[in-house]
């Protein structure tokens, strides 16, 4: 196969991938790693993103198209906590804090 045909080739096969943006980082809880199993969710515009599993260092990865501000929310034991953050072409990086306050599960950027 020409070379000059299999770019177009790969950009069939991922079409998503082509213009998405990453958003990734790592959730702890206070000063420890979180672990696995936390949710993290994004809403961008009016596009959500359907959660993905924190693994058990507390890392995570989305996939979004957009580009802008978007929302991630946190959901630990039933409870969530959100923040904004920002979606680029290239890989953003959105290090997350759990605390609890007066109660209620808060989430801030490290």
């Amino acid at each position: 196969m020409h070379p000059g045909r299999l770019f177009p080739a790969v950009l069939c096969v991922f079409p998503v991938l082509a213009g998405a943006g990453e958003i990734y980082g790592k959730v702890s809880l206070g000063a420890a790693p979180a672990g696995a199993g936390l949710e993290v969710a994004a809403r961008c515009g009016d596009r959500s993103y359907p959660a993905v599993k924190t693994d058990a260092t507390g890392s995570y990865n989305l996939v979004v198209e957009e580009t802008g501000k978007c929302t991630l929310t946190v959901t630990r034991e039933g409870a969530s906590a959100s923040l904004a953050v920002a979606s680029y072409e290239d890989a953003a990086q959105a290090d997350i804090v759990l605390e609890v306050r007066d109660g209620q599960l808060t989430a801030r950027r490290r």
